[in-house]
């Protein structure tokens, strides 16, 4: 990045660095980048470079931000070297220190919250599916136990997904973060949920998941993120659960783990950002007979 950029072409850059990802990382790397775009504007704009990665690293440190906070930052202005480098905006001998250059090192990790098994029984009994609300959040709350899937995953979940390989029920070509497509297998009583879901709101394609209204009516053919979100909140509140939507896919891995699981398995059930090299690293193939959702001990009544 030369003293040449003008603003609109630092914007443009920006817009490469978003580009694909999903809604809460963008507005995440959005944040991020205009942090450091307002920096490096007031430094003169000089070329990027490892020294000056290096001297907002330090700024950032300074302020006293927590390492996780100060790595998404780095993050960003690491992808906007790698857009700038790929672009013919910075030469790769400046662009490749910066985009190889380390972050801050972090005290540990963030463990989250998960769910014991008895717990994770008692949120999908939550629901009453006397109704169709309910029988359509224990079907979201099957996916998400029984998949590992993330909600906005599971709002774009629909009938061409759920398919059968190798004898069992599995969601096939599905997008998830980053554009990573993958596969992933469902145990029989998460089918089942949604079979009598979508058996009770008699529809048979488009998305699987729908709004509903407070007559207990389907009014839409498709469910926000946000909407999930708040269906996982409802029933954890009701089962009296300190626990987000994202837990629900943690505590499909550290289940399926505690009953034996293997790791690479759980790795390519969950689509983690590292899984293509792990496959490469270990040649590992997915396991479609022996899936890790088969070890979770959930089921319906």
């Amino acid at each position: 990045m030369t003293k040449e950029l003008i603003k609109p072409e630092l914007e443009a850059l920006k817009r490469m660095v978003t580009n694909g990802k999903s809604e809460n990382s963008k507005i995440a790397y959005n944040h991020a980048l205009d942090g450091f775009l307002s920096w490096y504007q007031a430094q003169g704009r000089p070329v990027l470079s490892k020294a000056v990665f290096d001297a907002y690293k330090e700024l950032l440190t300074g302020r006293g931000f927590s390492p996780s906070t100060i790595n998404l930052h780095l993050s960003a202005v690491r992808a906007l070297a790698r857009e700038a480098v790929d672009n013919g905006l910075l030469d790769p001998a400046l662009g490749n220190p910066v985009i190889h250059a380390k972050g801050v090192r972090t005290a540990g990790v963030r463990s989250g919250n998960w769910l014991t098994e008895k717990q994770a029984q008692a949120l999908i009994q939550a629901p009453d599916i006397k109704t169709l609300k309910g029988l359509r959040d224990r079907a979201i709350l099957a996916v998400m136990l029984g998949g590992g899937l993330r909600r906005s995953e599971v709002a774009a979940l629909n009938f061409g997904h759920i398919q059968q390989r190798d004898g069992r029920w599995v969601i096939v070509d599905l997008v998830g973060k980053g554009n990573r497509t993958r596969t992933v297998p469902i145990p029989s009583w998460t089918k089942q949920a949604i079979d009598e879901w979508t058996q009770a709101g008699n529809f048979t394609d488009g998305h699987i998941f729908r709004s509903i209204n407070r007559g207990d009516n389907i009014t839409g053919g498709d469910i926000s993120n946000q909407a999930i979100a708040d269906v996982v909140k409802q029933y954890a509140a009701q089962c009296e659960l300190n626990i987000a939507a994202h837990d629900l896919r943690r505590t499909f891995a550290k289940l399926a783990k505690a009953r034996g699981a293997e790791l690479d398995q759980i790795q390519l059930t969950l689509g983690h950002a590292s899984i293509q090299t792990t496959e490469r690293y270990l040649g590992t193939r997915q396991d479609l007979t022996s899936a890790p959702c088969d070890l979770l001990k959930i089921h319906l009544e």
